[in-house]
């Protein structure tokens, strides 16, 4: 079995137990109560029990300890996948978008996510999801507009003739409608 590393000279028992004591953050008082467990004398595995976790766990904490002292027992935000697309492919994305497709080269008449992730996936070679795309597109400033759909042969005036109208000169009173005089 090979020797267990050892534990930062500046620090002792007393001192990560007042560290734990001053501590706002419930897992770094975990942490440093069981590296205490170790400066105090104690075993690996006592002070594994101690903080509820496995040798392991206490290796990577003690390397931690080392390297940066109590702030290194302190949880980190995961780092996260890296992004799919890089300033490049940003900047012609959105030349792309703010030209607009032309039918006769792209064979759309609007852009959708879709072709987009195809767009993508023929000049750059990215494979990249329509979710992601859309997310990408919304972070960069755009949104989905839609037009709303309109007949090629609707007649304006003749709409005119059909829409409802409601007389101004009615008034709700009691349970019943009733005309307001003029």
């Amino acid at each position: 079995m090979a020797a267990p590393i050892p534990l930062r000279r500046d620090y002792d028992g007393p001192a990560l137990r007042a560290l734990a004591k001053a501590s706002k953050d419930a897992r770094q008082t975990r942490r440093l109560l069981a590296l205490a467990v170790i400066y105090d004398g104690g075993s690996r595995r006592k002070a594994a029990t101690t903080g509820g976790v496995g040798l392991q766990v206490i290796r990577d904490w003690v390397l931690r300890f080392n390297a940066e002292g109590p702030s290194g027992l302190l949880d980190r935000k995961a780092p996260g996948a890296s992004r799919r697309l890089n300033e490049e492919h940003r900047r012609a994305l959105a030349a792309l978008v703010e030209s607009g497709p032309i039918p006769a080269i792209h064979g759309v008449v609007r852009w959708r996510r879709k072709d987009l992730v195809q767009w993508l996936r023929e000049a750059f070679g990215l494979v990249v999801g329509e979710t992601t795309l859309g997310r990408e597109l919304r972070a960069m400033g755009f949104r989905r507009l839609t037009a709303r759909p309109r007949h090629h042969a609707q007649n304006e005036h003749a709409l005119e003739a059909f829409k409802k109208t409601s007389p101004r000169s009615w008034q709700r009173s009691g349970r019943s409608c009733q005309p307001v005089p003029r």
